[in-house]
């Protein structure tokens, strides 16, 4: 009795509470109870605003648990690091090991273009006598070009008429049949355009052919050097070190190097922006073409990455014509996402459910790559050639499975178009930086100035021009600015602002605090135990 203060009957606990509480309007109930008019408006006006109050509560909680998101951005300046710059000279190696299955392939174009066009290319594309490269420490493997690898003739060019032309122009389309294992659910692989369909039939023989070579080469014991690529570098006015940049080949885009690749020395601090600060180089833009059919382009690959990334050349890098100087400015964007509840995004790829086939670090293109290469080995049995493969692969070869192409090329339609589950399992890292790239480009060297220059090459590098073509580039990279726009995602409605709009609206409809919350909550405490203290007084009634 001493904690607990105890009433007659509810109506006293209600007048009491009603003259008593902070809460506006509910003196009314009491104190005009003579007039039931009143009365009644004031019961309406006090219930109404109590549902409003809920209805506002129920929107701002729909809200608050759809976890919206507001991007918020900002500038910074202070010095950085330069980005990795991946350089490729478009000139794939021509293994020894499969040198002869290469040949072959040669002529099988050759005898599909002169099918397909009438034109007569052997003279012209195909140059047999190119020297092959050599790959050494591999004395158990033998010549495999000797081995019972052989092309297959059951993908051939064909030119099909275009049924669905409107135009009423005669078109047709041209692309080779793929059939699963059984020789069923055939389909064309076709395109609109003819170089297109040849490009990709090459890319296509030649994938099983280089199938054939060792998962790993050792490269850097093959005699090209990086003077053979370039000629000059300069980074902010000093010349480049051995230390400063990684060599690799890769199977389309032929041997490359990046430079800065780790992100670590402070010999690549940027600490002012212009040209004449950035990464100057001179580079060798002659194509040998060795394998021409793998790139109709001539020139260089460059991309532009953040450190410890493995460079999607394919997807990210843009060329360099010969004969051009080529100034790229590029301007830093860094994208801070939230994660969790508000999106979905990775801090270093550690929660993803992919295991990557990459060293590097982690970014979407890597999972989403190594994610297809995980369901190619698990559908089709083998491997892609141009991505890494899983422990205990192999990569594919129609000598061994005769249908890889047709399962390849159903599931990266599917890929392209989201119907795999790629892109559900791969998110955005939570930091990422992105560089925005502005380009100008003038000829070079002038035609007044190129014989000099073409002589200082030749004394300085060894250079030695064996054709008319335009034969070299000049590429600088220079950051524009060191100012770096910073986008960041914070909580739309945040817990505190949460609970600033409830206390906003329970101030609007009545014009009271937190207190008066405690003051229901104990009205509601008081009819709980008076309720139970009369059941107990009727119980002990009726049994005495």
């Amino acid at each position: 009795e001493g904690l607990i203060e105890f009433y007659d009957s509810f109506k006293d606990m209600f007048e009491f509470f009603c003259k008593n509480t902070t809460i506006h309007g509910t003196i009314r109930l009491v104190c005009s109870d003579s007039n039931r008019m009143k009365t009644a408006f004031w019961t309406l006006l006090l219930l109404a605003s109590f549902g409003m109050l809920y209805w506002q509560f129920a929107l701002m909680f729909s809200q608050y648990w759809a976890y919206p998101v507001v991007l918020t951005m900002s500038m910074h300046s202070e010095p950085k690091m330069f980005p990795a710059i991946t350089i490729c000279n478009l000139d794939p190696y021509r293994f020894e090991l499969v040198s002869e299955h290469l040949v072959q392939l040669d002529h099988m174009a050759e005898e599909s273009i002169t099918f397909l066009y009438g034109i007569n290319t052997s003279a012209s594309l195909f140059h047999m006598n190119e020297k092959n490269i050599h790959i050494k420490d591999l004395p158990s493997i033998g010549n495999l070009s000797r081995s019972s690898f052989k092309l297959s003739q059951n993908f051939s060019l064909l030119r099909m008429p275009d049924h669905n032309n409107r135009s009423g122009k005669k078109h047709s389309s041209v692309g080779f049949r793929l059939c699963n294992a059984t020789g069923g659910n055939c389909f064309y692989k076709t395109y609109s355009s003819g170089m297109d369909a040849i490009l990709e039939w090459y890319r296509f023989h030649y994938m099983n052919i280089m199938s054939q070579l060792p998962v790993i080469i050792n490269i850097s014991q093959h005699e090209e050097q990086i003077e053979d690529m370039v000629y000059s570098c300069q980074y902010d006015g000093e010349p480049c070190r051995p230390s400063d940049y990684i060599h690799f080949h890769h199977p389309v885009f032929g041997s490359c190097y990046t430079f800065n690749s780790k992100g670590t020395d402070p010999f690549w601090t940027a600490t002012k922006p212009g040209i004449p600060y950035g990464l100057s180089l001179i580079l060798r833009a002659e194509q040998k073409d060795h394998i021409p059919l793998l790139s109709t382009v001539a020139g260089v690959k460059v991309m532009i990455h953040n450190h410890n990334q493995t460079p999607f050349l394919e997807h990210e890098g843009f060329d360099i014509r010969p004969g051009i100087a080529t100034t790229i400015g590029i301007q830093q964007d860094e994208v801070n996402r939230l994660g969790g509840n508000y999106g979905k995004c990775t801090t270093n790829g550690d929660d993803v459910n992919v295991k990557l086939l990459y060293n590097n670090s982690y970014t979407l293109q890597a999972c989403l790559h190594s994610c297809f290469q995980h369901i190619m080995v698990r559908k089709c049995g083998c491997g892609y050639y141009y991505y890494p493969l899983p422990p205990g692969a192999e990569y594919c070869n129609y000598n061994k499975q005769p249908a890889w192409g047709h399962c390849f090329y159903q599931l990266y339609n599917r890929l392209r178009n989201h119907h795999l589950n790629c892109f559900d399992q791969c998110p955005k890292p939570c930091r990422e930086s992105l560089y925005k790239v502005s380009a100008g480009t003038a000829k070079w060297p002038s035609a007044k100035s190129q014989d000099w220059i073409r002589q200082a090459l030749r004394h300085q590098n060894g250079y030695n021009s064996t054709s008319n073509r335009l034969d070299i580039a000049k590429v600088t990279i220079f950051y524009q600015q060191l100012n770096y726009e910073s986008v960041n995602e914070s909580p739309l409605l945040s817990e505190n602002l949460l609970l600033s709009s409830m206390g906003s609206q329970w101030s609007l409809w009545f014009g009271s605090s937190v207190l008066s919350v405690v003051e229901m909550f104990e009205l509601l405490i008081d009819t709980l135990v008076l309720s139970l203290l009369f059941c107990y007084q009727r119980f002990r009634s009726k049994k005495t």
